[in-house]
């Protein structure tokens, strides 16, 4: 069994090393000579004194796996150590956050603050040239920052982000390792029978997170509710019919998501045999990505090959360059092939031209597709091709010339399966890609 604290007690180090060189760089070429990172700050429900769970800043978490504690601040100026203040206020209604003691904290100059003023005395007097990156609160414009959230230096630091450090693939594989356990006990509870809801409680305990703690919140979707792309519903009695259950659900270690997603069939033979050729498809897809590849031309490939397998499984009539050319292959994959992962689950920077910004864009017809980029060695992508029967997309293509194209006696045999989604984590090298959801399944 992987020991995750040894690897990154051992790659931490130099990760930070990373990110600090890449913020100086970014400050720099902004106008700042320093910058200060708000852990997040939490707000309520209109008209009520709740809110819903707290969830950390992103451009935070890229500095210390600091995930559950508000208010807190990072200040880092090139050639110094990172000062962190600790939210650490008096408290008896909820329990205040421990001084941390990990394999990160001793890169830091850790302080606990018990309030903003606190925070605010602990920081340099002068702040006229430090970027502010986070949530405005009522304070920040005492306090003097140069800038709230410079749009040109976050889109640097997006941009970068995409290339992970050898610490954050560590984080991804164990993130891939927690969202599996999770998946191989939802396909047990499908297999007895059990609701969407208990389906997605058996994932979570097996992952051992709190669902506010996961990246996003578990798609269980049975029968023909496997044809919503984000269903959001769990519904709490099974179906009276078992047809098949979709799945896309990750987990979060350190910061960094996993975001899985495998399809079942009951019994019915073609549906498991479809869904076998989705799966060889989609790992044909993953044998294409390396770095130096454009995303693009993979996201047109997988396209191609669910035209080919529509063609051969007898659901259109036409071949796959047609049902490409002519909108069919999107009534049946209307999302993008993938998108990066990291520190969000749909990481940002996928469409990002240049550390300047501008946008590269999306191949014409195709308008969900949220990577554009050629792909580098570091970068990590989902490659989740699909195949679904989405009643309102085949209502569309009936009313026009598409529907000659397709064979609707076939479509309507398979609208009670909803569809097909197989989605694996990849980490793109100079000669391939590391395969971390395959490789946590074969453990």
């Amino acid at each position: 069994m992987p020991d995750p604290e040894r690897a990154l007690a051992q790659t931490y180090a130099a990760h930070l090393d990373i990110v600090a060189n890449r913020a100086a760089s970014a400050l720099e070429a902004n106008g700042f000579s320093s910058g200060l990172w708000c852990s997040g700050i939490p707000a309520n429900w209109m008209e009520d004194d709740q809110g819903p769970p707290f969830r950390v800043n992103a451009t935070f978490k890229a500095w210390a796996p600091l995930v559950d504690v508000p208010e807190c601040f990072i200040y880092f100026e090139a050639g110094r150590k990172p000062l962190l203040l600790l939210h650490q206020p008096p408290d008896y209604w909820y329990k205040p956050a421990q001084l941390p003691d990990a394999y990160w904290t001793s890169q830091f100059d850790l302080r606990p603050v018990v309030n903003r003023d606190a925070a605010r005395a602990s920081l340099p007097q002068d702040l006229s040239r430090t970027a502010y990156i986070g949530e405005a609160f009522a304070e920040l414009t005492a306090w003097g920052a140069a800038a709230v959230n410079p749009r040109p230096l976050l889109t640097r630091l997006d941009h970068e982000r995409a290339v992970k450090t050898p610490y954050e693939l560590e984080c991804l594989r164990e993130a891939n390792r927690m969202g599996v356990r999770g998946h191989l006990a939802a396909a047990q509870a499908f297999a007895k029978g059990a609701s969407e809801f208990e389906i997605a409680l058996s994932y979570l305990h097996a992952c051992g997170q709190r669902e506010h703690e996961l990246p996003y919140n578990p798609i269980v979707a049975l029968n023909e509710a496997a044809s919503v792309l984000h269903y959001q519903v769990q519904e709490r009695r099974a179906p009276w019919e078992r047809h098949s259950m979709l799945i896309d659900a990750g987990a979060e270690f350190a910061g960094y998501a996993s975001d899985i997603t495998r399809t079942y069939s009951h019994q019915d033979k073609d549906f498991a045999a479809l869904i076998e050729q989705m799966d060889e498809l989609q790992q044909s897809l993953c044998a294409s990505v390396r770095a130096g590849v454009d995303w693009k031309d993979i996201h047109i490939s997988a396209h191609r090959l669910v035209a080919e397998l529509l063609h051969t499984a007898d659901f259109i009539y036409c071949d796959a360059e047609e049902a490409l050319d002519s909108g069919v292959s999107s009534v049946f994959l209307p999302h993008g092939i993938g998108h990066l992962l990291g520190l969000q689950v749909h990481d940002v920077g996928g469409r990002l031209q240049s550390p300047q910004g501008g946008e590269i864009p999306r191949p014409a017809g195709h308008p969900y597709l949220r990577l554009t980029r050629v792909l580098e060695e570091g970068f990590v992508v989902t490659m989740e091709p699909g195949l679904y029967f989405i009643d309102q997309l085949l209502s569309q293509a009936r009313a026009d010339a598409r529907a000659a194209r397709i064979n609707w006696t076939r479509v309507d045999q398979f609208r009670k399966f909803g569809g097909i989604r197989i989605e694996d984590n990849l980490a793109v090298s100079t000669t391939g890609c590391e395969n971390l959801t395959r490789d946590a399944f074969r453990a």
